[in-house]
């Protein structure tokens, strides 16, 4: 009788906790969209994509609370694994006022660059400003250049001279 007793405490503790456990996704899931919306824009179709599949998830009964935890942690990590690495990736942005063709680099989560397929025109995402701002010509564009092929490992790692805005506190 005494193990039938722990049995039935055990199924009430679990059902308290899966009761406790979908508030607590769909907060990770808030915060996880407001560091999305804050953070340096890159690829943010994809993240925001991400964010709203989970959100979408909290409310399949087919898809088990511990299943929405896990998914909301796989989010997380791979939000992390942003800020540990080098990507390139193609776009359109607006260039003195037209769409233009660009390749983007992100080094982690400390410099966001373009460079117009051309080579001709290069900026970098501000984030004080919330805005793209040209870089001066010619003095980032060799190495966004090869950051670009570092990161489609077409290169060598090595040093980069980009621009790195200063961390500021709150």
């Amino acid at each position: 009788m005494k193990r039938v007793g722990q049995i039935e405490d055990s199924i009430s503790q679990v059902t308290v906790i899966q009761r406790q456990m979908t508030p607590l996704v769909i907060r990770m899931i808030d915060g996880l969209e407001l560091f999305v919306d804050l953070d340096v824009p890159f690829e943010k179709e994809e993240r925001m994509e991400r964010v709203n599949f989970l959100r979408t998830n909290i409310d399949r009964s087919d898809v088990t609370v511990a299943e929405k935890f896990r998914g909301v942690l796989e989010a997380y990590n791979i939000e992390l694994q942003y800020g540990r690495g080098v990507d390139t990736y193609r776009g359109t942005i607006d260039v003195d006022g037209a769409p233009r063709d660009v390749d983007f680099l992100r080094v982690g989560r400390i410099a966001l660059v373009y460079q117009t397929t051309d080579g001709a025109i290069s900026g970098a995402w501000d984030k004080s400003a919330g805005a793209w701002v040209p870089l001066p010509s010619g003095e980032y564009d060799a190495a966004i250049r090869k950051g670009i092929r570092i990161a489609k490992k077409q290169a060598t790692i090595e040093l980069l001279n980009m621009p790195v805005s200063a961390p500021e506190a709150n």
